[in-house]
């Protein structure tokens, strides 16, 4: 116990010290000196630090260059855990969010585990004096998220966990920004000050694979199709080719390819642009609205024309044709590499038929009751329906019957009081 405390009182005097020390040489010595000592300081001190710290700032470089992309990716991967995880937090609202995202608040830590490595994210807020003159001066505020992790685990955080960074919050800010649908304006209005060859209004159109009308197993294939090509693009880089693929929707009017479309745009959190081609001139046109669509969107044309040049848009779309008549097309159009997928939108089967029945009349799939009574209803209204017509048109035909005969006797009429004369 002597020799402990013997320790304890040895360690408190060096600190006193170092304390003592470090105030005589902040008071007396310039700042010049001091400026170019505390690196040393700093050296001296990570020989015995186990961690390492990467800083991620609201701003870089000058002033007023904002680094919001780099702090938005971060901030958006930890608001999965901030908002059950941290006391304090900070409700955010960017222009094209359709929620709220809540993240830490300043000075909140959350710990992150990523393949058995343990690391520690902080928020912090850093003031800055305004270099701007004015009579009033202000202190300006950025924040800045801090990672720490131990020395052990560089290669993993540097080479894996900063990728699922990005990755990670790439999709949760598709996941919260509010989609577009998008409408070509004609060329004719794309000069001048503010216009733009897109105008956008919000897409909020309700089709899901869950209430189209169609078979299961069609719809799974589709869905399946539409998830393999978003998580494909490696392999596109891989082979060399842009990473687009192409939908053809081919089927009689009225049998849902627009709601194909939003349903396929729903699943994936795309947009939409609806390509007009009557207000398209040429292939140059063609190009440059193309070339300004951006990722993660359905482009869909209709009535399309195979001289068109289609190579012009960037990665990550979507590339839809509808048509009402596949057979008057273009064989070079529907061609594989061009339109890899030909889906036919054809009138229900009884599959899709109970879909609608399900969708119309609010009953539950899973009880099979419901099921029944629902289609039974159905049923019925449509033979009423069918008696209804089938009355419609007997009546109809009697009634040109009844005109036909009046018309006949006024020509007997007429011919007899022809003959009397």
């Amino acid at each position: 116990m002597a020799i402990m405390g013997e320790v304890w009182t040895n360690i408190g005097s060096a600190v006193a010290s170092l304390v003592f020390i470090y105030t005589i040489f902040e008071r007396f010595f310039p700042y010049q000196l001091r400026k170019n000592f505390e690196p040393l300081v700093q050296r001296f001190i990570n020989l015995f630090y186990p961690y390492i710290q990467i800083k991620f700032f609201e701003y870089s470089g000058e002033r007023f260059e904002q680094n919001d992309c780099k702090l938005k990716i971060v901030s958006n991967y930890l608001s999965k855990d901030s908002s059950s995880r941290t006391k304090k937090l900070r409700a955010n609202t960017s222009k094209g969010s359709k929620s709220i995202v809540l993240s830490m608040d300043d000075h909140e830590e959350i710990t992150d585990e990523f393949k058995g490595v343990k690391v520690w994210w902080q928020s912090k807020k850093h003031h800055t004096d305004s270099r701007s003159f004015s009579y009033f001066p202000k202190t300006e505020e950025s924040r800045f998220y801090i990672l720490k992790f131990h020395v052990r685990d560089r290669q993993i955080i540097t080479n894996r966990y900063l990728d699922h960074i990005r990755k990670e919050g790439k999709k949760m800010e598709v996941k919260n920004r509010e989609r577009k649908l998008y409408l070509n304006n004609p060329s004719q209005n794309w000069s001048g000050y503010n216009q733009t060859k897109w105008s956008h209004v919000t897409f909020e159109h309700p089709g899901t694979f869950d209430t189209l009308a169609m078979e299961n197993e069609k719809k799974e294939e589709i869905k399946n199709d539409l998830t393999k090509f978003s998580n494909s693009q490696d392999y596109y880089k891989r082979i060399g080719k842009a990473w687009k693929r192409g939908y053809l929707l081919h089927g009689p009017p009225g049998t849902g390819k627009s709601t194909m479309v939003a349903a396929m745009a729903n699943f994936l959190d795309y947009d939409v642009y609806d390509l007009e081609l009557t207000t398209v001139k040429d292939n140059t046109e063609l190009r440059r609205l193309l070339i300004e669509t951006s990722g993660k969107s359905i482009i869909v044309i209709e009535d399309i024309d195979c001289s068109l040049d289609l190579t012009a848009c960037g990665g990550e779309r979507i590339i839809v044709f509808t048509t009402n008549f596949i057979d008057k097309l273009d064989p070079a159009l529907i061609r594989k590499g061009r339109m890899d997928k030909h889906i036919e939108m054809s009138y229900c089967g009884f599959e899709a038929f109970k879909v609608l029945a399900m969708n119309y009349l609010y009953a539950e799939e899973q009880e099979h009751e419901a099921k029944e009574t629902c289609l039974k209803r159905l049923i019925v209204a449509l033979k009423e329906e069918k008696e209804e017509a089938k009355k419609r048109v007997e009546e109809e035909e009697k009634k040109k019957e009844k005109e036909k005969d009046i018309k006949r006797k006024r020509r007997d009429d007429q011919r007899e009081k022809k003959e009397d004369i």
